[in-house]
């Protein structure tokens, strides 16, 4: 209802005598006269929609929460703008601190992901990752180019589900002088690739050189002691 219809209905519902003596109606009648004239559309064509009457009550309770909390916060509205920085930083600094979400490990912790490469191949690709600086994804395939060349020289048995420390402990056996630092590539391959931590170009590097030398390292073998056995 605008202030421009409420005029004309009211002038419409004024009368005036032939003398030019304007005639009252009474209230009751009149109030309807008036409610009956202004609900004609031609006094609502510029009243706004639901839509905008929504947003207007919802912007308006907003705009009451922010005077409210400023109200409340020491300094006003300054105070408030330094809290909500406060809690950006804060996020921010969680973010950096704790890495990049993660997804959901596989529960078998499996070594590989994809059994149809060879250990020449995963070589291959943990020094293009090196060469970039991606450690973690060279670690990651160096690793497993280790694991496949000794099940390629049948030092271990071919496991496709097996996890990095299964596949250490058992090429412990066969090469035990070699067996600690075997154990240490593996929780570096899993610290990498399930505890959500970087590598470094040293880790790297020391995968990379165990790598290299249990590839021409001899496999010790048990033999049987005399009088053993039938």
């Amino acid at each position: 209802m605008t202030t421009a219809g409420s005029t004309t209905a009211l002038g419409r519902l004024t009368a005036r005598s032939g003398d030019d003596i304007p005639v009252r109606i009474p209230r009751v009648p009149a109030r309807e006269a008036a409610e009956r004239e202004l609900s004609d559309p031609r006094y609502h064509q510029h009243d706004p929609s639901p839509l905008q009457r929504a947003l207007s009550w919802f912007w308006e309770r907003i705009d009451e929460l922010f005077r409210a909390a400023a109200g409340v916060t020491p300094g006003g509205w300054i105070g408030l703008l330094a809290i909500a920085a406060f809690v950006l930083l804060l996020i921010v600094a969680l973010r950096l601190r704790l890495g990049a979400v993660r997804r959901t490990p596989t529960t078998s912790g499996a070594l590989f992901a994809d059994t149809h490469r060879t250990a020449a191949e995963h070589r291959s690709a943990a020094d293009r990752h090196a060469a970039t600086g991606h450690w973690s994804r060279a670690v990651q395939e160096r690793m497993r180019a280790l694991v496949l060349a000794l099940e390629e020289r049948a030092l271990l048995t071919p496991g496709p589900g097996r996890t990095a420390d299964e596949a250490a402990a058992e090429a412990g056996r066969a090469l035990p002088a070699h067996a600690g630092r075997l154990r240490t590539a593996a929780r570096t391959f899993d610290d990498v690739t399930y505890g959500g931590r970087s590598a470094t170009e040293p880790e790297y590097a020391f995968v990379s050189a165990l790598d290299t030398e249990v590839q021409h390292a001899k496999p010790h073998l048990v033999t049987a002691r005399p009088g053993s056995g039938g």
